[in-house]
């Protein structure tokens, strides 16, 4: 009997836990330094290390799962779509390295390298492949948030390659932009790692300085970016339809935040918990990186000349037989005897004898 009313009390105990774990995580308001609002409208790949309870802080509403080969696969639609972000970035890396001369081409492949490699750890991270029980989970959440930031740091840096402080494409340019990406990649890796065991001063249920590194760095280096085309397109570049795309790859992005932190539970509980909020925020990074691209693509001119990679134009010239027999005794009349190779001159053989016109002929 005694036994008994335990377990009721326990259950019972646990159960109100939960419920106020439940209003807590609705009822909090979005504060400076706390993941607590975030993390219950988003399912970020931080979430399940963060919060005072040593269990992280679940989402009130996040897509479901389906179980594959006796294996439990956590958000489906936006794992696909990692995988199809994944193809999208190598047809860009492609495009890019087939403009052997074009300004910046080295500096933004960078980008799209470590943004591909963000992609394929967000795939293991957000389908729950690495669960979030595992030891090796935090490792793995910490790799992808110090890469995430470096590659927003990346972007910053190719803000400024257009402006040409430092000729681009050169050994200088190169080790600053991977100097700057591992340093950024290697102090975040570590405050997350840090965040994430509690060690040193750093605390998973106060992550003040992991937050402001994910939100503000971040968030200063999209806004300084933005700046920085800006006056180079308006001050620089005769053509304005580059801004076009400066704009798309904006509202792209901002939308996909909106939609991430603001709309997420509603997107989750309309459609019965097959999407959430992270599906189409993903979806807009994604559009956004395309826009940079496209942006990218869209300023800079490759110069035929010293293009070596490049596929040799073919020249035909078709003629009338009318244009074929003028050309014939016009200008090939005094080659005979020659065995073809007169046509440069009445009485020189090959090669012509060079002279002071264009070319040396």
């Amino acid at each position: 009997m005694e036994t008994s009313l335990a377990g009721t009390t326990l259950t019972t105990l646990a159960r109100r836990a939960a419920a106020n774990s439940t209003i807590d995580a609705t009822t909090s308001k979005l504060a400076f330094g706390s993941y607590d609002w975030i993390c219950s409208q988003a399912p970020l790949v931080v979430c399940p290390l963060l919060g005072s309870t040593g269990y992280g802080t679940e989402p009130v509403c996040y897509a479901r799962n389906v179980e594959i080969s006796s294996t439990l696969i956590f958000q489906p639609a936006t794992s696909f779509l990692h995988i199809c972000a994944l193809a999208m970035i190598i047809v860009m890396v492609l495009h890019i390295r087939a403009k052997y001369t074009a300004v910046g081409r080295k500096e933004i492949v960078t980008l799209f390298y470590m943004y591909w490699v963000v992609e394929l750890l967000s795939i293991f991270l957000d389908s729950g492949i690495i669960p979030s029980s595992s030891t090796v989970y935090a490792w793995f959440a910490a790799i992808h948030t110090g890469l995430v930031c470096a590659t927003f740091g990346c972007l910053l840096i190719n803000g400024f390659v257009g402006f040409q402080w430092m000729e681009d494409g050169t050994p200088l340019s190169l080790w600053v932009l991977r100097g700057s990406c591992a340093l950024i990649f290697f102090i975040t890796g570590f405050i997350s790692i840090a965040t994430f065991k509690n060690i040193a001063s750093f605390s998973s249920a106060k992550p003040t300085a992991l937050w402001i590194i994910e939100f503000i760095f971040n968030g200063v280096c999209v806004i300084l970016y933005i700046i920085l085309q800006l006056i180079l397109v308006l001050r620089t570049l005769d053509d304005r339809w580059p801004v076009v795309d400066i704009f798309f790859g904006t509202a792209a992005f901002i939308a996909g935040q909106v939609i991430l932190y603001g709309f997420s539970v509603t997107i989750c509980n309309a459609l019965s918990h097959y999407i959430d909020g992270l599906f189409f925020a993903s979806l807009c990074i994604l559009f956004s990186m395309m826009m940079v691209y496209k942006y990218w693509d869209s300023i800079t001119k490759e110069d035929l000349e010293f293009s070596v990679g490049s596929k040799q134009a073919v020249w035909e010239v078709d003629f009338t037989p009318g244009e074929h027999k003028n050309l014939m005794d016009d200008g090939m009349g005094g080659q005979g005897g020659q065995g073809g190779y007169g046509a440069y001159g009445g009485g020189h053989g090959y090669p012509p004898v060079p002279s002071k016109g264009y070319g040396g002929y």
